[in-house]
């Protein structure tokens, strides 16, 4: 049985009338190209990585002996399977035997090139995440007007859970060396709801949302219960359009790198930062006090080591 790319391949090459070229691209590249389409959990990412750096092997494995090699159960390879577009593991065995075999015939780049090219392969991703949100900065409006927003909410709730915490902590731990009242939230459930309720009920008016694949649950339902208690959510994620997006005031999509098991966050690191440049030139007396306060106790405390 072909698979779904092979028939769109066929189907290309009779329709313009020429057979497919002789010519093709590295085996890694095809496997790169075959796994970057769907968004893969982090233990598909690991299928994925396994084959990648094992093509040769692994292609000519039963579906048993590749999910004990990665670690996984047989369903998971099945389902790794139909979100890359086959019908099952058979069809896409299949595939992966006709670029091992190109590979054990003399086909471009070694075992140890493909696993270099991979890490290159995720720096080069994040670049165009880079460039990308590069280009939304054009037109900074938006980034100033809530950085100012976030400036003026107080106390200021920033909202981070599961894979999202770290992203939180971070704008967190830099916001309260210029806003007197920064509450972090990273756990969900009542726990969030009971902060998110106590920030309005003390005056606060907006909440900085992170939003990381894989989307949680949780962080809907937080939003949706600032929203419903008369916050506005100012929400950080990878998607323009979705249900975290549906839900917030104002989004700003920001890619994050895929190549890895584990994702990475080059660009809403870089969007994080950009919104506490905004906030601190939203009040510059308030920053600068806070600021050289913070650098007196520091000194005082010995917080950082001398250089």
């Amino acid at each position: 049985m072909s698979s779904p790319q092979q028939a769109r391949a066929q189907a290309s090459a009779i329709t313009s009338g020429k057979a497919a070229p002789a010519s093709e691209a590295a085996p890694t590249s095809q496997l790169r190209e075959l796994f970057d389409g769907p968004r893969l959990s982090p233990g598909q990412r690991r299928i994925a990585q396994y084959l990648i750096e094992n093509i040769t092997e692994a292609a000519f494995l039963s579906i048993t002996d590749l999910a004990e090699r990665v670690g996984v159960s047989q369903p998971s390879v099945t389902r790794f399977a139909a979100a890359v577009g086959f019908s099952g593991y058979p069809a896409l065995r299949e595939r992966l035997q006709s670029i091992a075999l190109k590979t054990l015939s003399g086909g471009p780049g070694t075992a140890e090139e493909n696993i270099s090219n991979e890490l290159q392969a995720a720096v080069d991703a994040e670049i165009a995440n880079l460039e990308n949100l590069r280009r939304d900065f054009a037109d900074p409006d938006r980034v100033i007007h809530v950085g100012h927003e976030l400036s003026r909410s107080a106390p200021l709730t920033v909202l981070g859970l599961r894979i999202s915490v770290s992203l939180a902590e971070y704008f967190a731990y830099a916001a309260r060396r210029i806003h007197p009242d920064v509450r972090l939230v990273t756990r969900g459930g009542s726990v969030a709801y009971d902060a998110l309720l106590q920030s309005r009920e003390a005056g606060g008016t907006w909440v900085l949302a992170f939003g990381m694949p894989r989307h949680a649950q949780e962080t809907l339902t937080a939003i949706r219960v600032a929203r419903g208690a008369g916050l506005k959510v100012a929400l950080v994620t990878d998607l323009a359009l979705g249900p975290l997006a549906d839900e917030a005031d104002i989004t700003f999509a920001t890619g994050t790198g895929s190549r890895l098991v584990f994702d990475s966050y080059a660009a809403p690191g870089v969007m994080s930062a950009a919104l506490l440049q905004a906030m601190t030139d939203a009040d510059p007396e308030r920053t600068q006090a806070r600021l050289e306060e913070y650098e007196q106790v520091a000194e005082q405390h010995q917080f950082f080591l001398k250089d």
